[in-house]
């Protein structure tokens, strides 16, 4: 999964892409509302953090505009303790949840999680496809309950594919939403990854859709 976080405190952008990162997430960031609403509005994030407080263009007008041009993807808004009126303002605007600054970064962590997962059509924290069980809270992945070793990369494929399970899933869209802005894409590493991934997993669980990309289904889910 890919985000996006607006933030122009650098500290707090900082501690913020870390823990996203370290969460399993492509993660892009931006220090101001220009910048920010560049990026949401010309890359597919699979959510946004998005402080209101910001330079140049502020949190609210950025958040108005992805509406008005119909960015749908999922915005978690950070707001100061004090200012109540600025939650209201935030979720009429579209955003589709806030947090309150001081705030735990654990918290941020799960409403993110939960945000990515409803978007994706899953009310569970836990996505299952036969077998093969992913525990979004604990970003852990098992098959038949034994734990399955995963590099970050192997991880938000699968990760992807399991929120999109019974979907195909393009190559392109694939590359869009594992990789943050400045990674070095290759243009066979998708299948690379999709190869390693299933000497993994059980057999025939990714399937490959000629000319249309991939499909994380198993014989149930078919039926």
């Amino acid at each position: 999964m890919r985000l996006l976080v607006v933030e122009d405190d650098p500290d707090l952008n900082r501690q913020l892409v870390t823990a996203l990162s370290d969460a399993g997430y492509a993660v892009d960031t931006a220090f101001d509302g220009e910048e920010g609403h560049f990026l949401g509005d010309t890359e597919p994030y699979d959510a946004v953090v998005l402080d209101l407080g910001l330079p140049k263009k502020d949190g609210l007008s950025v958040l108005e505009q992805w509406r008005r041009d119909e960015r749908k993807m999922p915005v978690l808004i950070l707001t100061a303790r004090e200012r109540w009126s600025d939650k209201v303002a935030g979720m009429d605007a579209g955003a589709d949840d806030y947090v309150a600054k001081p705030f735990h970064m654990e918290e941020v962590l799960a409403r993110i999680r939960a945000l990515v997962r409803r978007s994706a059509g899953h009310a569970s924290s836990e996505i299952s496809c036969g077998p093969l069980l992913l525990d979004t809270a604990g970003a852990r992945v098992t098959v038949d309950g034994r734990a399955i070793k995963l590099t970050s990369l192997e991880f938000r494929l699968l990760s992807y594919l399991m929120h999109h399970k019974g979907k195909i899933v393009s190559r392109t869209e694939l590359t869009e939403h594992i990789y943050d802005q400045d990674f070095d894409r290759e243009s066979n590493t998708i299948e690379v990854f999709v190869g390693r991934l299933r000497k993994k997993l059980p057999v025939d669980i990714i399937k490959t859709v000629r000319g249309l990309g991939y499909r994380l289904s198993d014989d149930a889910d078919e039926a």
